[in-house]
């Protein structure tokens, strides 16, 4: 991310752990990476699923358009595999409020001990669009693990 982004951290609950970047004004529109420790029989994202079933299992899980009063509504715009990660694009609305924007990619590596999925996480909502839409696709699609 660009200079001007402020990083934050959260606490960390001995199997997770987040780690955000957010512009220095105020915003709706952030980057975030949470680190998650699996068992041993995760080793691969395919263990998960294939990416299409994954991904419509995590975005028709947050759908809750359906209830009444309607809550959030998810809608899965595209999903692929490239080079062992996960590439998610959907969006949320909760009624009422703006149309957010999201891009994840998730991958598994191990740290010498235990196997971890890292999720990063990037999102805008539509009045950020022009403003902060590129940065977060471009940070989101620079995501590599080493």
């Amino acid at each position: 991310m660009r200079k001007d982004w402020q990083i934050g951290a959260g606490e960390g609950d001995g199997v997770r752990s987040l780690i955000a970047f957010y512009p220095q004004e105020a915003s709706n529109s952030n980057v975030s990476i949470v680190i998650t420790s699996l068992g041993a029989d995760f080793t691969r994202l395919e263990s998960f699923g294939k990416v299409d079933a994954f991904a419509e299992n995590l975005v028709s899980g947050l759908d809750r358009s359906w209830q009444r009063p309607a809550g959030v509504k998810a809608k899965l715009i595209d999903s692929k595999a490239s080079k062992g990660l996960y590439y998610i694009e959907y969006t949320l609305q909760n009624p009422g409020e703006s149309l957010r924007h999201l891009f994840s990619v998730l991958g598994i590596a191990n740290n010498g001990v235990y196997n971890r999925l890292y999720t990063l996480t990037g999102q805008f909502v539509d009045e950020e669009a022009e403003k902060y839409g590129a940065k977060v696709q471009k940070a989101v699609s620079s995501f590599r693990l080493i």
